[in-house]
């Protein structure tokens, strides 16, 4: 299963990366995109990086709020997808939710999109306030990848990462009920999964549950603290 499930997804993210937001869409009963935006609030600075940005959505919104916004992704279809999405002026645009403050900053209209992998991120230490990830694939708690991450971030920055979100709907309840379960047993479990790496990485790691209407949202926000300096008489 979980072979095939790799396939599936590498397919998903190259040769068929086109339907992405389709598939996104059915899983998440068409909230994903706003899922995706419960990142914002909890971004340090100015100066993010985004891994594995797929179609652009979120790229674009950072982008025109005025943020020093860089994605990166392996996938060179989904980097033609991103690309074309920040360059259109008709394309669709995401709507913050409610209970997010409103830009206070003009569109920026420069694009930072490249190619690479997480575990070998192509930046200069400390380059960014902020790193984000949004639904990755199992490379997130990659020793490596969080290794790259901590050496990317300033110190006091974030890596912010939306790994997992429960939608509201009858079969996933009627599922839950049959198993015995509760939504929140599959919360704790998550969290206990995601924690350990970040911890063992050296980060300073909460993990933030928003409910929303939709569903039930895991965020988490990994700190890298700033060093420790001996003081010296």
């Amino acid at each position: 299963m979980k072979t095939l499930l790799r396939v599936f997804f590498h397919l998903l993210y190259h040769s068929f990366a086109f339907t992405y937001d389709l598939v996104a869409g059915i899983v998440s009963l068409g909230h994903w995109r706003e899922w995706i935006l419960e990142v914002v609030p909890f971004i340090h600075g100015t100066r993010t990086l985004e891994i594995g940005h797929g179609p652009g959505h979120l790229h674009r919104f950072l982008l025109r709020r005025g943020l020093v916004a860089v994605a990166l992704d392996e996938s060179a279809a989904m980097s033609r997808l991103a690309r074309r999405r920040a360059l259109a002026k008709d394309a669709d645009q995401l709507a913050a939710p409610s209970h997010m403050q409103p830009s206070q900053h003009p569109g920026c209209t420069q694009i930072n999109l490249t190619r690479g992998l997480a575990q070998a991120l192509p930046f200069r230490d400390g380059a960014f306030e902020t790193v984000l990830a949004t639904f990755p694939a199992e490379y997130i708690a990659d020793p490596q990848t969080l290794s790259e991450v901590r050496r990317c971030l300033s110190d006091g920055g974030r890596f912010v990462v939306l790994p997992a979100a429960l939608p509201r709907n009858r079969l996933l309840a009627w599922l839950f009920r049959v198993t015995g379960q509760a939504p929140s047993d599959a919360v704790q479990v998550i969290q206990q999964k995601l924690q350990e790496p970040f911890i063992q990485a050296a980060f300073e790691t909460k993990m933030h549950v928003l409910e929303r209407t939709s569903g039930t949202l895991i965020i988490v926000v990994a700190e890298k603290k700033e060093k420790y300096v001996q003081k010296t008489s």
